[in-house]
């Protein structure tokens, strides 16, 4: 039995005095793959929720598609709310390879071995602009991962430095609810992805 291109965990937290949280996430195992997602409503509250599930939806209904078609649909249907901010990846298990895109404010990190102390980091360069309301030009970037990769996911009620201190040899869901515990924000949602790229 062929074991999944990764591992991965989620933790959340809805913001205080709110019913319901306006971030979601998607992880979908591909052939050779995975496709992973995080998107942040703006603002917070019922109207940011309903932004997030349709982009949510979105993302899961085409997901086979390159990421730019991905966050275009997406686009496409977030145009009668809010909008969200949203970053994507695509794990290429078998060429060892990510390639990810963001609008928005969901930061992304990368991290892998690369034979030094210490592991080297990458960051996604985000694209101003709201998926829903304005879509700034799309440009997905691609990297090769070594033998060991880790990629961390998080909206902005996550605190800066939350990448600190990361380990590659951890398991990514304590790491998701350890990041959760020590950097979220308490005057918005917060979510963090953190997913151990395998092959």
């Amino acid at each position: 039995m062929k074991r999944p291109p990764l591992a991965w965990g989620v933790a959340s937290k809805t913001r205080p005095g709110e019913k319901e949280s306006g971030d979601r996430y998607v992880v979908t195992v591909q052939e050779d793959g995975a496709l992973l997602a995080v998107e942040d409503g703006l603002g917070h509250g019922a109207e940011a929720a309903r932004a997030a599930d349709l982009a949510m939806r979105a993302v899961e209904r085409y997901a086979a598609e390159p990421l730019n078609e991905i966050v275009k649909r997406s686009h496409q249907s977030l145009l009668p709310t809010r909008g969200v901010a949203l970053s994507l990846a695509r794990w290429d298990a078998r060429d060892r390879i990510v390639t990810w895109i963001g609008v928005g404010n969901v930061e992304g990190v990368l991290l892998q071995a690369d034979g030094g102390a210490a592991p080297t980091k990458h960051r996604l360069i985000l694209r101003g602009g709201v998926v829903g309301v304005r879509l700034p030009s799309l440009v997905a970037s691609s990297l090769v991962v070594g033998e060991t990769g880790l990629l961390v996911l998080a909206t902005d009620g996550i605190a800066g430095e939350f990448d600190s201190g990361l380990d590659l040899s951890g398991q990514p869901e304590p790491m998701a609810n350890r990041i959760l515990a020590t950097h979220a924000r308490n005057t918005d949602d917060a979510t963090v992805l953190v997913a151990r790229l395998e092959g």
